[in-house]
């Protein structure tokens, strides 16, 4: 039995989500479908993060445990050629038995995507959030920096997110526009449920003018999610990388002959 990582691309537009649900069609149920066909066995795989219904992912990752005799670095090759075309595993390696998607996860980056134009976009409209009002991207920068550092997230979190603490750490938060296209990328140490989403419905409502930049400040010290704007709709959001530390590849030394061979 070896435990496998692979690095998942996808389109969140037709699925409920990455989780197994009740109501539809999952991320997650594509993937076990089509490597328990694959593998001969049944497979159950974990996901580095569960994003929403809607939401796109270019680096998301996941693992799993098996016994079969696919090398780990062809299992894109094999995958790929029975996969729905809005699902693409990127590379995958094998890793030590105490590895864990989710939970050794030391870093995330997601980007979220605004079109800034008075008309929405055919060719972006899956992929991003329509936004007719001209926004102030110097405003936004300005509120987007406030981020950056270790902070209580409390007023940041969604109803029915189940993390043990709202403390995070952002690294860096920035805007970027190309043309009618705003990209706004964030990175950090973790994330709390639909916590960028909120983010970036927020600095839609301060580039509007409606919010001053210090709306973020402000829900640091009053942990309120009411100094906040609306939560951003999923469409305009990826999973851009999912980090670990070197140590997490680590194999110990009683094993480190089954990778050498």
């Amino acid at each position: 039995m070896k435990r496998i990582l692979l690095t998942c691309e996808y389109d969140g537009t037709s699925y409920v989500g990455w989780q197994r649900q009740n109501n539809g069609l999952a991320v997650q149920q594509v993937l076990e479908e089509t490597l328990s066909d694959v593998c001969g066995d049944t497979i159950q795989i974990t996901g580095a993060s569960r994003t929403d219904a809607g939401v796109h992912a270019l680096g998301q990752r996941f693992h799993f445990d098996t016994s079969c005799s696919i090398p780990p670095e062809k299992f894109p090759f094999v995958l790929n050629t029975k996969l729905p075309g809005d699902i693409r595993i990127q590379a995958g390696r094998e890793v030590p038995p105490a590895f864990h998607a989710r939970f050794l996860s030391c870093g995330k980056k997601y980007t979220y995507r605004f079109i800034n134009q008075p008309h929405a976009s055919a060719l972006w409209r899956l992929r991003s959030l329509h936004v007719p009002v001209t926004l102030d991207l110097s405003l936004m920068q300005e509120a987007a920096d406030t981020l950056c550092g270790k902070h209580d997230f409390s007023a940041f979190q969604a109803s029915g997110g189940t993390a043990k603490t709202t403390i995070r750490q952002i690294d860096f938060c920035k805007l970027d526009r190309d043309g009618s296209l705003i990209t706004l990328e964030i990175h950090g140490n973790a994330f709390l449920y639909n916590m960028v989403r909120i983010i970036a419905g927020t600095l839609i409502e301060i580039g509007h003018h409606k919010l001053s930049p210090q709306a973020f400040e402000r829900a640091f010290a009053t942990l309120n999610r009411l100094e906040l704007g609306p939560t951003a709709p999923p469409q305009g959001l990826e999973l851009t990388d999912v980090e670990y530390p070197e140590e997490a590849f680590l194999f110990p030394e009683h094993l480190r002959w089954h990778t050498e061979t």
